[in-house]
């Protein structure tokens, strides 16, 4: 049994992974997966409903004057079933496909970012997503019917004193005497949703005890359970309308049936559900792409200097088509890897990572070049523009808005360490003894035989070079479009030669590895670019039988892997050649206050507050300010 499920994961691996191992699996993702055409159906006639929704219900200057979203588009949004995009039909949802899931929240996230959110948070990491993958048919019975139509949920991790190392979560869940049920005790920080919803999912820790494993175990608490209190709403410099806030428990009594899955298993669950929910983030990120280049394109048609289009002007027109090459490559990897994911393949942690980390950063690049090009009037706010007679683009709006999402369910600096941890404990796995310095030749070779023989074959390649390649992929360098297989043949040159740099690495540092964290970003990031490259070449192969859209998209996707291939190069060389060492010298200098001389000469205006706020359990001591949506 267990031979053939390892036979069943080399047959179906994950495209990433072998990236990073220097293995380029091109067969992996091309010809391009294709959904289902009763998906395509169902996903487009919604996605029509959901864009006249947008255009006719949605006043974005409103949610952002009043820092708040309507009750009646939250309830129409309901009513058209979008709470429930991602649950299925027998439970009242409209059962959309991943694909169609992140086009919708790329459509809405463009009409208002904070509706965006919403959507994303309730049915990503809320109460839907872990329940479809870890609840009992019961669970599932009694929360997703509510879900799908009525009911909006959240997602509590986040503590206080508590960020991305929930190994000291302090939030308690205590069994009772009889085992009926279990009482919570703590406070939740950054509570997406939390001022509105109706059901969250919360981790907490029950304590290891007779009869119980004890762990961080995942519940399902209803909003309304006496104890709960919303004490605080968050503001924030983009997401205006984002219902957050500060959520205290105390003495709040959860049956023992609100358990997802067995006690210590909410890690695991948490971490699971964000595999495929960080694909909405960068999905929101394409849907800001398309309208920066819509904006850049209409604004630069409009605007002229020195007698012609700024786009005219290189300066300018650099601007442009970064963004327009970057948004169709962001769209590729969006796309390819929610396919991934309907076709639940064996494990796509690290393209959905790679997704997440990718479009955050790169979102947040095309929104400052659009508000660059738009100069002044991209730093001014739409309202102002509005007063004084012109267009109201909320250029400024959107990079305020997106800036959230290199930080929103795993931050750029915690996704370079978790996708670098995939990356190495792939080598790790493969390589065992043949790094260890303290182990023979003999052992060395017997572990290359333990592992398949991968290094025995691949590690004379990749140490010596780029090895044999193909020299030629064919079908991406059709007649009079420009040679993509080029751009492919470069990108398997470089995933060995990432997998070279990598093994040189664990040899260099090995138990020390871990400690090289600008090292191990700059992997990570050459490996994004990497899977973009890759993902661009292939939609665009998909679309060639477009007609000039095809021509358009292998011009696109030329583009993208021109500018991208400079960022590899860069980055290459940074691996080496860095200031690193030099680095951790000048933070040990400011610790220990050998730079505070620098300092002088401002006032600092946040006063002597405390750093972070007390969360001492016990009863709450403000208004409770839940907000039910009416």
């Amino acid at each position: 049994m267990a031979e053939a499920a390892r036979e069943q994961d080399w047959r179906k691996p994950s495209f990433a992974k072998e990236l990073f191992l220097g293995r380029f699996r091109l067969d992996l993702i091309h010809p391009h997966p294709q959904p289902a055409p009763g998906d395509v159906q169902r996903g487009e006639e919604f996605l029509a409903r959901l864009q006249h929704f947008c255009e006719t219900k949605i006043d974005t200057a409103l949610i952002e004057r009043d820092a708040q979203i309507p009750d009646e588009v939250i309830n129409g949004l309901k009513e058209l079933g979008a709470l429930g995009m991602k649950i299925d039909t027998k439970y009242g949802g409209l059962g959309l496909t991943q694909v169609y899931y992140n086009k919708a929240l790329a459509l809405v996230g463009s009409a208002n970012a904070a509706i965006g959110a919403l959507l994303s948070a309730h049915q990503s990491i809320g109460v839907p997503q872990p329940l479809k993958m870890f609840g009992t048919a019961e669970q599932k019975e009694a929360f997703l019917p509510r879900c799908a139509r009525t009911d909006i949920s959240a997602f509590l991790l986040t503590e206080p004193d508590v960020g991305s190392d929930p190994a000291r979560l302090a939030t308690s869940a205590v069994p009772t005497a009889d085992g009926s049920a279990y009482v919570l005790d703590g406070v939740k920080l950054w509570t997406t949703n939390g001022v509105v919803a109706d059901l969250l999912v919360v981790m907490a820790r029950v304590p290891k005890s007779e009869g119980h494993k004890g762990g961080i175990t995942a519940f399902v608490v209803e909003a309304a359970s006496e104890g709960v209190t919303v004490e605080h709403r968050n503001a924030f410099m983009g997401l205006r309308g984002l219902e957050n806030g500060v959520t205290r428990f105390h003495q709040v009594t959860v049956p023992a049936g609100n358990r997802i899955g067995p006690e210590g298993a909410g890690l695991k669950i948490a971490l699971t559900t964000l595999n495929t929910g960080r694909l909405s983030l960068p999905a929101m990120c394409v849907g800001a792409g398309k309208w920066c280049l819509k904006i850049a394109r209409e604004w630069s048609l409009e605007r002229e200097q020195w007698g012609k289009s700024i786009a005219k002007h290189e300066a300018v027109g650099s601007k442009i088509a970064f963004i327009a090459a970057t948004t169709f490559a962001l769209e590729a990897v969006v796309d390819l890897s929610s396919q991934m994911a309907d076709e639940d393949r064996n494990d796509i942690r690290i393209e959905a990572a790679l997704a997440k980390l990718y479009g955050s950063e790169m979102g947040c690049l095309m929104a400052d070049e659009l508000v660059q090009i738009r100069g002044g009037r991209g730093f001014e706010t739409a309202a102002s523009l509005a007063a004084r007679g012109e267009r109201a683009v909320p250029a400024e709006q959107v990079l305020r808005d997106l800036r959230i999402n290199r930080i929103f369910e795993g931050s750029t600096e915690i996704m370079h360490l978790l996708i670098a941890r995939e990356a190495v404990d792939a080598h790790l796995s493969v390589a065992g003894d043949l790094i260890d310095p303290e182990k023979s030749l003999g052992d060395k070779a017997k572990a290359g035989a333990r592992a398949g023989g991968f290094y025995a074959r691949w590690l004379p390649k990749l140490v010596a070079g780029p090895g044999q390649l193909p020299t030629s992929y064919p079908e991406f360098h059709p007649d009079g479009y420009p040679d993509l297989a080029a751009h492919l043949r470069y990108t398997e040159r470089s995933a060995r030669k990432l997998a070279r740099s990598t093994f040189m690495a664990m040899a260099r540092w090995q138990g020390r590895m871990e400690t090289k964290q600008g090292f191990l970003g700059r992997i990570v990031d050459i490996g994004a670019e990497l899977f973009a490259m890759s993902a661009a070449c292939v939609r665009a192969e998909m679309l060639r039988s477009s007609g000039e859209e095809g021509r358009a998209a292998y011009q696109l996707a030329d583009a993208f892997c021109r500018q991208s291939r400079i960022r590899v190069e860069e980055l290459f060389n940074r691996l080496w050649s860095n200031t690193d060492d030099l680095d951790r010298k000048v933070v040990d200098g400011v610790l220990g206050g050998a730079y505070t001389w620098l300092e002088a000469g401002i006032v600092d205006p946040s006063g002597e507050g405390p750093w972070i706020a007390d969360a001492t359990p016990g009863p709450a001591t403000t208004d409770n300010v839940h907000r039910p949506i009416r």
